[in-house]
């Protein structure tokens, strides 16, 4: 009986080691996996804080008054228009350059910004005024756009602008003999000069429509102007008689009020 005393209580000695060990163990797994919780919270909270300032954040334009926000745009336009003339290959002053964004306050800003990147792209020399104007997405087609828009015949409809119209009036002389080459030499130059001025006066472009004698052909020309918003659906309505006017159309006039009234 004593040897059997004996054994078990090394026995008993073992097992309360291995659950010592056992409990140790766990205990340091618990504090390994468990130490980002002994972190107090208000410090992270801090850290997180402190990481942010390093990133670019966006201003809040709701709470600058309206002069503050003018006067920003006025500098960012001023810092484009210099930069762009030295890529440009000339140096403006400051004041030069104060100037030009002066005189460009009228425009879009986003629209100037996108004509001053043109420049930069397609000029090989100093930048002038009439540079910008000429790429100022006002709505008024390209040059040749605007040829390839032109009525070839009487049957032929084309929605077109007041500069449009004028240059194809002055260059119908030369059509009529024949020389289409210099007929549209001369449109480019004549529209071209045409849409400068009228940008230099600030005047939008006022969209007209002239019709052939081809009802398929004045259909689609005028759905094509109420889709690129030149004319008003209401008004092409008026243009196409009740008894002649397709379904299409009908519905993709009735789609483009929709689309204004949301």
């Amino acid at each position: 009986m004593a040897h059997f005393s004996f054994v078990s209580f090394f026995a008993q000695k073992r097992l309360t080691g291995r659950n010592k060990l056992s409990t140790i163990n766990r205990g340091k797994e618990m504090r390994a996996s468990d130490a980002s919780s002994l972190i107090p919270q208000s410090h992270c909270l801090n850290v997180m804080k402190k990481m942010k300032i390093h990133y670019p954040q966006w201003s809040n334009q709701s709470s600058v008054g309206p002069i503050a926000r003018r006067e920003a745009k006025r500098a960012v336009l001023v810092q484009a228009i210099s930069l762009t003339a030295e890529v440009c290959g000339q140096t403006l002053s400051a004041a030069a350059a104060d100037m030009l964004a002066s005189d460009l306050g009228d425009f879009d800003e986003e629209k100037v910004l996108a004509a001053l990147a043109r420049c930069r792209m397609e000029l090989q020399g100093p930048l002038k005024m009439s540079d910008i104007l000429t790429r100022i997405d006002d709505g008024r087609p390209d040059a040749d756009e605007a040829w390839a828009m032109m009525p070839r015949s009487e049957l032929a409809s084309v929605v077109w602008t007041d500069e449009m119209a004028m240059a194809w009036g002055t260059v119908l002389p030369l059509l009529n003999v024949g020389d289409a080459g210099g007929a549209r030499s001369a449109f480019r130059d004549t529209y071209a000069k045409a849409v400068l001025d009228a940008r230099i006066r600030r005047e939008p472009p006022h969209w007209t429509p002239s019709l052939g004698n081809d009802p398929a052909g004045r259909e689609r020309a005028l759905l094509e102007a109420v889709d690129k918003k030149r004319l008003s659906a209401s008004h092409v309505e008026q243009l196409l008689p009740k008894r002649s006017i397709t379904r299409s159309a009908q519905e993709i006039i009735a789609q483009v009020r929709i689309k204004n009234l949301c």
